[in-house]
């Protein structure tokens, strides 16, 4: 038997992007939900940072893995591989450029917005052309 995520069509880049904005825009939430209930508990603000860019990018991942790129059950050790290289690298782009935007004296919700527009940047085209690639 085949699984309905084989059977599906891959999507063109503007299907793709329009589906990645939208998933995006909840894990945002997602992620500053966090970052804002962190915040009010007392947490130190780069380490609030850091959990939540951590929440929001490991939903993103998931949702992203089957609706937009269509990879759910495929890319196995490589995928993951690649999906934890390259949130890595994000996580300290994301954490460093808030906290680059704080030291500027921006306002944390300014600073959120800008780490997370560089973030979200970098992961689709990297999600894109390498994690979530075919073949």
């Amino acid at each position: 038997m085949t699984s309905a995520a084989s059977v599906e069509p891959k999507l063109g880049l503007v299907q793709q992007l329009a589906r990645f904005v939208l998933i995006g825009g909840f894990c945002a939430l997602v992620d500053f939900g966090v970052y804002q209930g962190l915040l009010a508990l007392g947490l130190w603000i780069h380490l609030a940072k850091a959990l939540s860019f951590v929440a929001g990018t490991t939903t993103a991942f998931f949702l992203n893995r089957r609706f937009t790129f269509a990879a759910g059950n495929t890319g196995g050790a490589r995928q993951l591989g690649g999906f934890v290289l390259l949130y890595t690298v994000t996580f300290f782009v994301n954490v460093g450029t808030n906290a680059l935007m704080l030291a500027l004296s921006l306002p944390i919700i300014v600073a959120w917005v800008v780490a997370q527009g560089v973030a979200t940047a970098i992961n689709f085209v990297m999600l894109r052309t390498v994690v979530f690639r075919a073949g």
